[in-house]
């Protein structure tokens, strides 16, 4: 017979209160360990971020101002004399050739006739220095075939152009080049552009028209001015006229602006909040340099026929980032410099 088993009691055992509390503040030391590694690499991340966007900013920045102004006074054949054959073209500072290829603004220095200094968006920021740049030579542009002076009509490589009718064009060869307005086109359809006098039908707002036919240099505000065959080989490209200038963003802080011509200024790079431009001059009848960079206000004379001639611009640039990731609370800050010379007035 098998003796009954012995029934035994166990205690039922438990975290005690002081285990739970070590738990709970091994717990809490454990979190806010993660917690602080998170928020360490979030704002690593943010600032690295942050200083992306603002070298991107400032490398286009630099690459589009750069590449208008070593073009600058320049066109697609190295013709050094140039003819406008535009009415009034002084009245206007996307077309004055002979005012200046580059012209400067200190911060001082109004531009309203280009853009107003204010508070609005677009508008100029007060005291930041800005800089027009002409040139004849940053499109590529369409090869000449012949050319009739005697009907204003230049016959092109191609029926796909692309030049309309009322577009401020460069004609060129290796003896010189003009600047007019193509008064009759129908690009895809056939080659050939003409440059009468007047103005093409339905032209836009502030086109100036043409004063003469004639591209010959100089220039002669006469029906037939100063007649001139351009030869074979010979280019036409689109004239560029830009102002480069910090303006008021839609949200509240700065940007760097284009304006082209009489379109709406277009907004190049955000965080841009300062510019500062400084140029260096060659005298054109000693081949010297100047002893320093100096000031737009230092600059009396501006035109292509001034003694003294811009040959390089240097450009300091203030940029913020967007966010506030600086151990301070602010933005971070950098100026960057970069120096360009123009090609068209070699150093």
């Amino acid at each position: 017979m098998i003796p009954p088993r012995k029934s035994t009691s166990r205690r039922q055992g438990g975290f005690s209160l002081i285990e739970l509390m070590v738990a709970l503040v091994l717990g809490l030391v454990l979190i806010g360990g993660v917690i602080n590694i998170f928020v360490t690499n979030q704002q690593a991340f943010r600032t690295n971020e942050n200083l992306a966007r603002l070298q991107e900013n400032a490398r286009i920045s630099f690459e589009l101002t750069a590449r208008e102004m070593r073009q600058a006074g320049g066109n697609s054949c190295g013709a050094t004399l140039v003819s406008n054959t535009l009415v009034d073209p002084a009245a206007r500072w996307a077309y004055n050739w002979d005012g200046g290829s580059v012209r400067g603004f200190d911060g001082g220095q109004d531009a309203t006739g280009i853009v107003a200094t204010g508070p609005g968006v677009g508008e100029r920021v007060a005291g930041t220095d800005a800089v027009t740049v002409l040139s004849g030579g940053l499109d590529n542009g369409v090869t000449i075939v012949s050319h009739n002076p005697t009907s204003a009509t230049l016959f092109l490589s191609t029926v796909n152009h692309g030049i309309q009718e009322n577009e401020i064009v460069m004609v060129c060869d290796a003896g010189s080049a003009a600047i007019t307005q193509i008064t009759n086109s129908s690009s895809g359809t056939n080659n050939t552009i003409v440059h009468n006098p007047g103005q093409g039908s339905n032209p836009p707002p502030n086109a100036p028209g043409n004063c003469t036919k004639g591209l010959g240099f100089p220039s002669v505000c006469t029906t037939n001015g100063t007649e001139k065959e351009m030869q074979g080989g010979g280019v036409v490209t689109r004239l560029s006229a830009s102002f480069w200038y910090i303006g008021n963003n839609p949200r509240g802080g700065r940007s760097l602006y284009r304006q082209q011509s009489f379109a709406p200024a277009e907004e190049i790079a955000e965080g841009v909040v300062g510019l500062e431009l400084k140029y260096l001059m060659r005298d054109t009848g000693s081949g010297n340099l100047g002893a320093d960079w100096i000031d737009a206000t230092a600059i009396a004379d501006w035109s292509n026929a001034a003694p003294l001639q811009v040959v390089a611009v240097r450009m300091r640039a203030t940029l913020q980032t967007q966010q506030n990731v600086s151990i301070d609370g602010q933005p971070l800050v950098r100026q960057l410099v970069h120096v360009v010379n123009i090609r068209n007035r070699s150093l």
